[in-house]
């Protein structure tokens, strides 16, 4: 059988197809280490950029992504990008007609500085700003819809690891839903069959030692009892000649390819290194893999 993923959209007014991926193999056959990203939106993914390009490029491994909502409710920001496009971007009218496209398009341009694979589009609707989860997965998303495509695609794709955005308190809504839907279609699977399920985070260099999470409350699946990150990725670590590179070059790459959104340069830089908690509900099992897992990617 072949496996391919095939996206169509509308890019200022034309049709266009773009082969994402083609393989006569399962996915992940053969490969060290076997990923899926899980996120809200399509520049999310920038929080686990040099992490993901270390996977990709060091361990050669594969990074497929799941983008669960259409985009379209990022146009606040969208200023610098209108000459760019030559389009309205901060008319909400006109945003929601265009966005999607393009924001897919920016991020498989970032995707492809990284090395990620597949691209799956949920297409729910990026309803704009909230913290509030229990709205978002109650009466915004097509719950239901989301936790079967994602397991579906998680079963598809034999992944080692599933990675989605920390759902602290103060995050977005979307991004706590995504996790909260990953972790959900994560259990829907057969125990031999399940990924481990990750939840990252950009922590300040002076304060990676420092930062806790518990969980979310209402969400027990979000449980991490230790509150400590389990892993953690140097973005100052430098490579190189005379080392003078260092991951944080990649990880503002990948973010330039986001011009429709005008503060990604002040957000996903606000922090040095990639932390990454281990949920409770992964079971003990597994924690010993990401610890090695990591120490792979700064061997």
């Amino acid at each position: 059988m072949t496996w391919c993923r095939v996206l169509c959209l509308t890019v200022l007014g034309s049709p266009f197809v773009v082969l994402l991926a083609q393989s006569n193999e399962r996915p992940g056959d053969d490969q060290s280490v076997r990923v899926l990203l899980v996120t809200a939106h399509p520049d999310d993914d920038a929080a686990f950029a040099a992490t993901v390009y270390r996977i990709t490029h060091h361990l050669g491994g594969i990074v497929d992504l799941a983008l669960v909502t259409d985009g379209s409710g990022g146009f606040r920001y969208a200023t610098l990008a209108e000459p760019i496009y030559n389009i309205e971007l901060t008319n909400e009218a006109v945003a929601r007609e265009y966005l999607p496209a393009i924001r897919k398009r920016e991020l498989m341009a970032g995707g492809a500085i990284v090395g990620i694979r597949n691209y799956f589009f949920l297409d729910q609707l990026d309803g704009g700003y909230t913290l509030d989860a229990d709205t978002v997965l109650g009466a915004v998303w097509d719950t239901a819809s989301v936790r079967e495509r994602l397991s579906q695609i998680m079963t598809r794709g034999s992944y080692d690891v599933v990675v989605g955005l920390l759902p602290f308190e103060q995050t977005h809504g979307h991004h706590k839903s995504a996790t909260i839907m990953a972790l959900h279609a994560t259990q829907s699977l057969a125990p031999a069959r399940r990924p481990i399920v990750l939840g990252g985070f950009v922590c300040p260099l002076d304060r990676a030692e420092e930062m806790r999470f518990e969980g979310l409350a209402g969400y027990p699946l979000t449980l991490v009892a230790s509150g400590r990150p389990l892993a953690r990725f140097d973005r100052t670590r430098k490579f190189g000649y005379n080392d003078r590179l260092d991951y944080r070059i990649v990880v503002n790459w990948v973010i330039a390819e986001h011009k429709s959104q005008g503060t990604m340069q002040l957000l996903m830089n606000r922090g040095e290194v990639e932390c990454f908690w281990y949920f409770d509900a992964n079971g003990e099992a597994g924690k010993e893999w990401v610890v090695e897992l990591f120490d792979r990617l700064r061997d």
